[in-house]
């Protein structure tokens, strides 16, 4: 440290001591040393702080900041094992993104025609920019649409919220916001074009200086283009033509450069991409190439025409709707979206292209299982479809798995509860399974759920959070598309779901699986992999059971018409031998069966529906038991007794061929529960068997409280259980039908009578199946089965692994059925997949809370609506076509033209001479007037200017045609139009008319004018057609049917019939003529025509009113300046197609409209309802009224909604509101009469009133809605007395003996009263009524009980 000098020579110095960094003062010595040891001070001085590096603060920074430490305070040993209650959802705070511009800079295109001089530099345009909103610009690739959406509660992540906006469906990349990511011009091929014609590519973005440096793309690719004159020159190169799809062939090109940069193990997957970019050229527009590359630049571009942008615009836009999708989006449309074959490949080397497999089975698997999952591993969507039991669950476990090695979700939907509750069961060692039903949310957390269809729609209407960690949605059953009810909703489900969700659909064998296929892909925009099979895993043979024996009559899905023909000489053996017996008046007897064979089927229908669930006294095709009674008592024991004898007979010999089990399909659950009683004194199990049944049921039954136990279903399924037989129908408890499903499947039933349900909902295949009968009630009438419902109820004939073959038994009681009707149900087509989209006011309020969806957009993509939307490419190209045909004009001679409007009348006057023509002259009293010497206007052959003319002779026994005398033009009919004759025989009659001299008239013009008093033969001497010419004029005799002729006219003149038919007389034709010439007064064409009311008598207010306006146009026409025209002809033809040509292109221009859409008028009807009612506004906005009519999901949702808002549930207790809900969900139309209080009656009433008031609204706005019909479909009060006792705690066996609806249908009810409960809960909430949702609170839990709400025993166990 330097010497400080201070006063008077007192020096010291200033040091630091330490790290602490103190201060130290040091004297110095008066006087400086000047030794060396001066230089050397006593201490080395500390420094204070560390000298910074970088390395230091690099240091710090990661110690203070990066490094994770634990807070010594929350995390010491002293509070190890402290947990908190912790809401991560609600403490987490979301960074928020970066805002995004509001606005971009965007060069605004021109097309190179149109651009300014003085902007070309250098012979470089440069493009203007302008400022344009970013959100026009953004292509809406969010899934949730153009709003960023935010996760949301973690109550709502499964089921999601109202108030939740739904995913983006995929597939919907042709939104109108496409249409501004680009400036206009952009993508129409003017760039193109430009650049064709000799102009520079535009590198440099709006507002750079300079475009970015390709490199060496810039080196290999050449810049320069050759322009031809000759472009035959040129026909193997792409610029020979100049096709509109600039995109398809640019993104080619684009794929060919890439392979050059791949490995040789992706090079040909990527070129056979690219060939099918390109493999479909669409037609090509040739543009003429008659100018040099220098003369192009301005002079080439002025010549084109608008039409032709506008043709290039149309094929841009499709070009980008192909361009944007995924998975095969760059397709052509003429592609389609469902692929099928290269199964062999897969095949033989599956285990080589799938080495690693997400889940491995213990059996060999077939060649369409093999082809599935190598398309799952590939992140395809597939349809499988094959028969029952070939294995199709194999291909959604597969699904499953790879979800769960994915690290994402699958789910699996089912049409039925039933089939939802079995596949947990099976899932559920094997994956991580969840189950979500209307009444069961099992784990809903689980990586695969199975869930309901409904509950899958409702998750996509309410944007639930869990949509987006799905990967797999399985579709089982997808044939039940077809279901009048709700095949909707799978049709909803699949437009709905988000475009990276991929599918797997399994479905029986149906006709059409590719167009439906097919309609999935270009719904969605991906490609659907086709695969299954026809062959069955267990062959099936088919038989007739007919007096005691078995026929087969079909093998190898062949019918075996020898099989057929013996059972049918067995049947009339025995029909003749009970004639020989003295029972020919049986009617059952051979000479009945052979007379009255359709009054028996009359029968048989009018039987069935006298009592649809009462015993079934016929049989398939009309044959029944006991028909020839005499009495009705003894009919019924005898119908008894006979169909016990049957029953035993079929068992014993089932038994003794060792083909049980057997599932018996009857169509009705009496004639189930009437079957299983007919064999009381069968026992078909063992003793080991027994008691292995009795000890499952009581397990099953164990969890019933002791009144439970012992209702009168119960006791009487367990004692046909210990005997090996069982009943399967709706109307069992849930728990009884678990029960006989799992021990059919244990093989511990023998024998089971079910209905039609069993095949659809329950995997237990049989030994043999045998149909009672081939005809079924299907809710309006009574039919015969479908081939593809027998296929369904067949295949579950055959184990396989245990049968070689199936057994199907048809029984025949009295009667064979007709081999075609056999023929046709046994190896017939099976039913198509049709769809049954309709609308429904729930899903408009979805739709139109959305916004980013429309109600049209969801029309257009059903399945209804598919064919019609693949023609659209096609459609579009033929309209611009259209408009870009040169149209004619019309030169008129006399001024401005007027053959329009003449046309127009003519036209107009066409349609109601059709409309009047078969009523007006075919009447009676018209025909009265039609006598000889009736003046008449006859249609001309050329259908522009009607003949005028009389009745010579009316229709006589030899001739049934009236013979009319009519003034033709001067040509022949067929090449001149009689208006332009008309013109020139006025013109004649006038002016140019030459009377011959008197000397040399003949003796018939001048002494034989007048009537001559001969009386004729009636012979026709002249052959029809005849035609001359007299008094200057043509004319021609003809027949003339009653629809020919155009009007009656007042006026009558005198004709010779005698001398114009039989002596064919040249001045009676000159008479007639010159008196039909001067029927015409005051320039009009025709004769008045008589009056419709006062002369031919009509009644029909619109048909006189027709007449009137067609006689009028008449008169137009005749005063029409067009009238009489010498180029008439001529101008009518170009008329012709002028109007043909508008109608064409007004037609085109419908069909791709909105307004062609099938349900569009139901549409308009339902909103305008909706409008009425106040569940939406004027601008379609939904309000709250709208917004609680969405929760609803189990009943009607306008009559539930009115429900609410007219308080009517306020003055209810808990018990009487949830008995009279049960009306919204009760299905069964006839029940017993119920007793209700006096508050529920009025209650009634009061519910009722709303839905007539309802329909009769929907009626008003043109729905085809009867207003009983509407209120008796959605309003069944035959539970209410059931559910209010229930609701007060009444057992159930007591409330079961107040109707006779049967105890399946009662706990089915009220578990959907539990979920209507819930939506009236959360409409509550929604409406702000604690009240109510206190109310609906109460009624859920009282309801809540007992073998009602039993647990399933495929989700808890036995």
């Amino acid at each position: 440290m330097d010497r400080i000098v201070a006063a008077n020579e007192l020096s010291f110095r200033i040091g630091f001591t330490g790290h602490s960094g103190h201060l130290r003062i040091e004297p110095l010595p008066p006087v400086e040393r000047d030794t060396p040891l001066n230089s050397i001070p006593d201490f080395i001085l500390p420094p204070a702080f560390p000298k910074e590096t970088p390395e230091s603060i690099k240091e710090y920074i990661k110690e203070k900041y990066l490094l994770p430490q634990l807070d010594a305070d929350e995390f010491s040993p002293e509070k190890a094992g402290r947990q908190w209650e912790f809401d991560w959802f609600e403490r987490a705070k979301i960074l928020p993104d970066p805002s995004l511009p509001r606005s971009v800079v965007v060069p605004k295109w021109e097309v190179p025609f149109r651009r300014q001089r003085d902007s070309l530099d250098n012979g470089v345009w440069e493009p203007k920019s302008e400022e344009r909103d970013l959100s026009e610009l953004t292509v809406g690739a969010d899934d949730s649409g153009a709003l960023p959406r935010i996760v949301g509660p973690p109550k709502d992540f499964v089921r999601g919220s109202i108030n939740n906006r739904p995913f983006r469906p995929g597939g919907l990349d042709d939104s109108p916001s496409l249409g501004r990511v680009v400036p206009d011009g952009a993508m129409n091929g003017e760039w193109v074009k430009e650049v064709l014609n000799g102009g520079p590519a535009q590198t440099a973005p709006p507002s750079f200086k300079q475009g970015p440096d390709l490199g060496d793309l810039q080196e290999r690719h050449s810049c320069s283009w050759s322009i031809y004159e000759d472009q035959s020159a040129v026909t193997n190169t792409v610029e020979s033509e100049l096709s509109v799809q600039f995109d398809d062939l640019f993104k080619k090109a684009w794929q060919e450069d890439v392979t050059e940069f791949i490995g040789d193990g992706h090079t040909s997957e990527l070129q056979s991409e690219a060939e099918q970019l390109t493999s479909v050229k669409p037609e090509p527009l040739q543009v003429d190439a008659e100018v040099t590359t220098s003369e192009v630049v301005n002079e080439g571009l002025e010549t084109e025409t608008s039409v032709l942008d506008e043709i290039l615009s149309v094929e841009a836009e499709g070009s980008i709707l192909r361009l944007d999708g995924d998975n095969g989006g760059a397709r052509q449309e003429n592609e389609g979206w469902a692929v099928t074959g290269g199964s062999e490949v897969f095949v033989e080397r599956f285990h080589d292209l799938i080495p690693d497999m997400a889940l491995t089975f213990p059996f060999e698997l077939d060649p369409f299982q093999k082809e599935a999952i190598y398309h799952l591993e590939k992140g395809n969507s597939v349809f499988v479809a094959a028969h029952t039991s070939a294995g199709k669950t194999v291909v959604a476990e597969y699904a499953f798995a790879l979800a769960a090695k994915h690290c994402t979700r699958a789910v699996y939907t089912a049409p039925i509860k039933t089939i939802s509750n079995q596949k947990y069961r099976d899932f559920c060692g094997k994956f991580d399974v969840g189950l979500l039903t209307g009444d069961i949310s099992l784990r809903p957390e689980a990586s695969c759920l199975i869930m309901t269809t409904e509950i899958l729609r409702s998750m996509l209407y309410r944007g639930a959070d869990m949509i987006r960690d799905i990967e797999w949605v399985i579709f089982d059953e997808v044939h039940y598309v077809n279901d009048v009810e709700r095949g909707v909703v799978w049709e909803e489900v699949i437009i709905m779901l988000p475009r990276h969700i991929n599918f797997v659909l399994l479905s029986a064998t149906v006709p059409n699986t590719i167009e439906f296929a097919d309609w999935i892909g270009r719904t969605k925009q991906k490609q659907i992999r086709v695969t299954g099979t026809t062959k069955r895993p267990v062959p099936l043979e088919h038989c007739l059971f007919y007096s005691g024996e078995l026929y087969k009559v079909c093998e190898n899905e062949e019918f075996l018409s020898h099989g057929f023909k013996v059972a049918k000489d067995v049947h009339k053996k025995k029909t003749t031998s009970s004639v020989s017996g003295g029972t020919s008046l049986r009617p059952g007897s051979s000479t009945a069966a052979d007379r009255g064979r359709g009054q028996r089927r009359d029968n048989s229908s009018q039987a069935k529906q006298y009592k649809h669930s009462g015993p079934q006294k016929f049989g398939n095709f009309g044959a029944g038991w006991g028909t020839q009674s005499n009495g009705p008592g003894q009919n019924v024991m005898g119908l008894r007794r006979s169909e016990a004898s049957l029953w035993l007979t079929l068992i014993n010999k089932l038994l003794k061929k060792s083909l049980l089990p057997v599932v018996i399909f009857c169509f009705s659950k009496n004639r189930c529960d009437k079957s299983a009683d007919n064999i009381l004194g069968t026992d078909l199990t063992s003793r080991s068997e027994k008691s292995e049944i009795r000890t499952f049921c009581d397990k099953a039954f164990s969890r019933l409280k002791g009144s439970d136990r012992n209702l009168p279903q119960i006791v009487r399924i367990q004692s046909l259980l210990h005997r090996g037989i069982a009943v399967h129908h709706a109307g069992l408890l849930p728990i009884v039908k678990e029960v006989v499903e799992m021990l059919f499947c244990r093989g511990l039933v023998k024998v089971l009578f079910s209905t039609e349900t069993f095949a659809m909902g329950v995997n237990a295949p049989a030994r043999t199946v045998v149909f009672d009968s081939l005809r079924k009630f299907d809710g309006k009438e009574f039919r015969q089965l479908l081939p593809g419902e027998y296929t369904q109820m067949a295949g579950r004939a055959g184990r396989r692994g245990l049968d070689k073959t199936g057994t199907v038994v048809v029984m025949c009681r009295d009667e064979i059925p007709y081999e075609n009707d056999l023929k046709n149900v046994i190896v017939g087509t099976a039913t198509r997949l049709e769809s049954q989209f309709r609308l429904t006011y729930i899903m408009i309020l979805h739709l139109l809370r959305v916004e980013e969806l429309k109600v049209e957009d969801m029309l257009k993509r059903s399945f209804a609506e598919f064919h019609a939307q693949k023609k659209l490419p096609e459609q579009q190209q033929l309209l611009m076509l259209k408009l870009a045909q040169p149209t004619k004009s019309v030169e008129c001679i006399k001024g401005e033209p007027a053959i329009e409007d003449y046309f127009d009348m003519y036209s107009e006057a066409e349609k109601y001479s059709h409309q009047i023509a078969e009523a007006v002259m075919q009447s009676p009293v018209s025909q009265q007037y039609l006598t000889t010497g009736r003046a008449v206007v006859v249609k001309s052959q050329s259908g522009q200017d009607h003949l005028l003319g009389v009745v010579v002779k009316t229709p006589s026994s030899n001739n049934k045609q009236y013979i009319v005398l009519v003034l033709t033009p001067e040509l022949p009919s067929t090449l001149e139009t009689s208006s332009d004759a008309s013109n020139r025989k006025d013109q004649k009659t006038a002016e140019f008319q030459i009377l011959m001299p008197k000397s040399r008239r003949g003796y018939e013009d001048e002494y034989c004018s007048s009537v001559t008093s001969r009386k004729g033969s009636g012979v026709v001497n002249i052959k029809l057609p005849h035609r001359g010419t007299a008094a200057g004029m043509n004319y021609e005799v003809r027949g003339v049917d009653n629809k020919e002729f155009l009007s009656i006219c007042v006026k009558k003149i005198k004709i010779d019939q005698v001398r114009l038919l039989e002596d064919v007389s040249s001045g009676a034709f000159s008479n007639a003529i010159q008196q039909l010439l001067c029927l015409k007064s005051e320039g009009n064409k025709y004769p008045p025509a008589l009056d419709p009311v006062k002369d031919l008598k009509l009644k029909d207010v619109n048909l006189v009113e027709a007449y009137y306006k067609w006689n009028n146009l008449l008169q137009k026409m005749a005063q029409n300046k067009c009238h009489g025209c010498i180029k008439l002809d001529e101008h009518m033809k170009l008329a012709r197609e002028l109007k043909r040509h508008r109608e064409e292109v007004n037609a085109l221009k419908f069909e791709m409209s909105d307004e062609a859409l099938q349900q569009m008028p139901d549409f308009q009807g339902r909103i305008d309802v909706l409008k009425e009612i106040g569940c939406i506004d004027a601008d379609l906005v939904v309000q709250i009224k709208g917004r609680v009519a969405c929760e609803m999901n189990s009943g009607e949702e306008l009559i539930c909604t009115e429900c609410l808002f007219e308080n009517q549930l306020d003055d209810l207790e808990p018990e009487e509101a949830v008995a009279i809900m049960s009306s919204f969900v009760f299905q069964q139309k006839e029940t017993s009469e119920s007793f209700l209080t006096p508050k529920l009656s009025q209650a009634k009433k009061r519910l009722h009133e709303t839905a007539i008031k309802l329909g009769e609204l929907q009626a008003q706005f043109k729905l085809p809605i009867d207003p009983q019909e509407y209120a008796q479909e959605n309003l069944k009060f035959g539970l209410v007395e059931v559910v209010y006792e229930w609701a007060k705690g009444t057992p159930f066996a007591e409330i079961c003996e107040l109707t006779d609806v049967p105890e399946g249908v009662i706990v089915r009810t009220i578990v959907r009263l539990d979920e209507t409960c819930r939506e009236f809960r959360n409409a509550a909430a929604i409406m702000g009524n604690s009240a109510l949702y206190k109310k609906m609170e109460t009624a859920s839990n009282v309801i809540k009980r007992d073998i009602v709400f039993a647990a399933s025993l495929y989700i808890t166990g036995v």
